[in-house]
């Protein structure tokens, strides 16, 4: 499985947010926003604060996927 954040990125463009307006709203540090523009994991608390900043819930800003280049889906 991999992470998608691809809901993330058309909410901001929904709410005609920037990525540093989001990393400036909900106080995420510039690393973890480059782990976000990677598709990477980020803790849920990281999570919880972008949904807060945004007034969304978590399914709303990212989902998992089935990679097949990860080897680990048993489809």
């Amino acid at each position: 499985m991999a992470i998608s954040y691809n809901k993330l990125w058309k909410l901001l463009v929904d709410k005609k947010m920037s990525k540093a307006d989001l990393r400036k709203a909900a106080g995420i540090a510039p690393n973890t926003m480059t782990r976000l523009r990677r598709d990477e994991e980020v803790t849920l608390s990281v999570l919880n604060r972008i949904c807060v900043a945004l007034d969304v819930n978590i399914g709303d800003v990212m989902e998992f996927t089935n990679d097949e280049r990860d080897g680990e889906y048993d489809g």
